[in-house]
């Protein structure tokens, strides 16, 4: 770890921190929600001694990067803007792109607006998600769930902010990270998080200091800036009007854990394996979901995350 560089690099109006390891071809990974750069540790490890240039951001409104206060700064050209605004001051023409979570709804984007800066893409949990044309992504999501649902709890500025801080940043994180259940993750009002001395067990793959490391950050950050990617989901769906129907087309891995709250929810194994995902993906190669895995996949099954990368990459 101790091998790992962390620079600040001017970009698209922001600082955005960096962490990079290695030489060779470029790979570009981008983290979720509650996470940071420090999600692809394993990875950036072990893919940096096969040959490759990990680097891994904290993105717009995370951890070492700073974070604009208004949820209409997180729509992904915002974000996709960061990343191209990031390789070009890199001299970094093409990259293999890697995301999770936020970061790989950020990395369909990112293939969507610019193909041209992609060699391909290994895309965990998140499926692509085609716009809808005729309704808003959260009106949809709560007629879907309910008003408890997550998404839909994290869309009023400073409710669920005020119970993250009740509960504290270390409580947050462990309940995210650790979580298996694979139903609809609902939130009623005053109930998330609860006590911060309400001992939470950890999993073999995450320690009590890779917890104090998110925590740490967040503390000092707060989760106003990753809230804000939720809170910029229907302005998105605004603006991306131009590319709906628009396919995916670079090369493309799809990796998921069966136990994924994405995974399970319904429509989405139908649409990832009977025609839809590959409609709208047409160069999508391989779908892998690895059993009894859930959503922080990178983490909790890290050699076999980066050997799926390799194995995907060292083909180009």
């Amino acid at each position: 770890m101790e091998k790992i560089q962390h620079t600040t690099v001017p970009t698209n109006g922001i600082n955005m921190h960096i962490a990079s390891i290695g030489n060779g071809p470029v790979v570009l990974f981008l983290h979720g929600f509650p996470e940071l750069w420090y999600s692809w540790r394993h990875q950036l490890l072990s893919l940096s001694s096969l040959g490759y240039r990990c680097i891994a951001p904290d993105l717009r409104g995370f951890g070492d990067t700073d974070a604009p206060s208004s949820p209409s700064s997180y729509t992904p050209f915002q974000i996709v803007g960061d990343l191209v605004g990031l390789l070009d001051h890199l001299g970094i023409d093409q990259v293999f792109l890697v995301g999770h979570d936020w970061g790989a709804v950020m990395a369909w984007y990112f293939c969507l607006f610019r193909p041209d800066r992609i060699k391909a893409l290994v895309n965990m949990s998140v499926a692509f998600r085609p716009r809808s044309p005729s309704r808003k992504p959260v009106e949809s999501l709560r007629a879907l769930f309910g008003d408890d649902y997550y998404i839909c709890r994290f869309q009023e500025p400073g409710e669920i902010e005020e119970e993250f801080s009740h509960a504290g940043a270390a409580s947050i994180i462990k309940r995210f990270l650790t979580s298996r259940s694979s139903r609809p993750p609902c939130i009623p009002k005053g109930r998330f998080g609860g006590s911060p001395d309400t001992p939470i067990p950890l999993p073999p793959w995450l320690s009590e200091e890779d917890v104090n490391y998110f925590a740490s950050k967040f503390e000092n950050k707060g989760f106003v800036g990753g809230l804000n990617y939720y809170r910029a989901l229907d302005l998105t769906w605004e603006l991306t009007a131009p590319w709906t129907r628009v396919q995916i087309k670079v090369p493309v891995k799809f990796i998921v854990g069966d136990l994924d709250i994405t995974y399970t929810i319904p429509g989405v194994k139908d649409y990832i394996h009977n025609g839809g995902f590959k409609r709208d993906v047409p160069f999508l190669q391989e779908v892998v979901v690895m059993e009894d895995t859930a959503h922080f996949i990178n983490q909790e099954k890290p050699e076999e995350i980066s050997t799926h990368i390799y194995d995907f990459i060292k083909k180009f």
